[in-house]
């Protein structure tokens, strides 16, 4: 599933570093606006205990995570809409994405440089949020003028769509996003044609200082970017992107003792990735057998047929059906012929709708 969150917030906000510490790519990282002009690209393997729980009791010759995208998009500043700084290249890059990790300054740090000259996260917020938005009223205008040409014409499709675009208009017009409006789903076929910047799923990623991470709540900033994300139904990830990039850099007991040092019991890191997998509808099946254990990402809702299409076409071409039991049931089990034996392996056909957490072997002629 090639689907991608961008990472975006202003210039020094530590984007550049968290987009390092989750990637391991080495994007360069500077105390100035605009040093990732280019977006960078990363593949990140989705943490899954499961994975690991399934590669114990099958045994197999290898284990193969799945993945997801992120891509580090350069620094939005005021007027970005308009052209400033790097404005239009920026927006072009996050209309690619399929969802916005908006990471928000919450630490004072005397020496690296806040763009607006003071920590004030709402105001980065408010700042991101009316540039795209500005940018989606000009695409609006735009398509409003082409579209009002027909729609006086009586054209049935064109009136249908000039109605949402008057919606989203009104709503642009007071600094609301895209995703705040209330669409049937016959208008919502319009918006997803538009690709909007603020229809799109969003994350606020709180980027702490060092003394916070244990206890985030205690940090005012925090406590605001969440008062704030929940007027907008979105969720906060609390993160020490200084820290994360020491993470990283440890493995196995290592990590775990480090943590444990922290007060924490899950990295950000890995918090971050598993949110915005989710965030994107996304869920995973498994394949066990003793050649290789892997985890495959698929869309919530998407029937056996289409899921086994992601392994390879000619699965779903010659789908028959699919050999199918819960992770759970397969975990009491102990193996798979003792779930067969407990009646908890099912055999599904095309209408089945896979569920987050299948085994499955798919069985297919072509």
């Amino acid at each position: 599933m090639a689907l991608t969150a961008g990472i975006v917030g202003l210039p020094n906000v530590g984007k550049s570093t968290l987009f390092n510490a989750i990637t391991q790519a080495g994007a360069e990282s500077a105390n100035y606006p605009f040093c990732t002009i280019d977006p960078n690209v990363g593949i990140v393997e989705v943490p899954d205990e499961r994975l690991n729980k399934l590669t114990e009791l099958v045994q197999p010759k290898k284990t193969v995570p799945t993945t997801f995208e992120f891509t580090d998009i350069a620094g939005i500043v005021k007027g970005a809409s308009k052209g400033e700084g790097l404005g239009n290249k920026f927006l072009s890059h996050i209309r690619q994405v399929d969802a916005i990790c908006h990471v928000v300054r919450c630490f004072a740090d005397d020496n690296i440089t806040h763009v607006s000259g003071k920590v004030d996260p709402i105001a980065d917020i408010e700042t991101i949020n009316l540039e795209l938005i500005l940018a989606d009223l000009e695409s609006v205008d735009k398509r409003i003028d082409r579209v009002g040409k027909l729609a006086k014409q009586k054209d049935k499709d064109a009136v249908a769509e000039h109605e949402v675009l008057v919606m989203l208009k009104e709503a642009f017009e007071n600094e609301q996003p895209a995703r705040a409006v209330e669409f049937t789903d016959e208008q919502m076929k319009y918006v997803k044609g538009m690709h909007l910047l603020t229809s799109k799923q969003l994350l606020y990623v709180a980027n702490v200082g060092e003394d916070d991470v244990a206890d985030p709540s205690s940090n005012e900033y925090v406590q605001l970017v969440r008062e704030f994300a929940g007027k907008d139904n979105a969720e906060v990830i609390v993160i020490c992107a200084k820290i994360e990039s020491e993470i990283v850099e440890l493995e196995g007991e290592e990590k775990e003792m480090f943590l444990e040092e922290l007060g924490i019991e899950e990295s950000g890191l890995d918090q971050l990735i598993r949110t915005a997998y989710h965030l994107l509808g996304l869920a995973t099946y498994f394949t066990a057998g003793v050649q290789e254990v892997r985890a495959w990402t698929f869309r919530k809702g998407m029937k056996a047929p289409q899921c086994a299409g992601i392994i390879h076409t000619d699965f779903e071409r010659g789908f028959i059906r699919a050999e199918t039991v819960s992770y759970q049931d397969l975990l009491a089990g102990g193996s798979m012929n003792a779930a067969r034996e407990a009646g908890k392996v099912r055999l599904e056909g095309k209408e089945y709708v896979v569920q987050d957490g299948d085994v499955i072997h798919f069985r297919f002629n072509v």
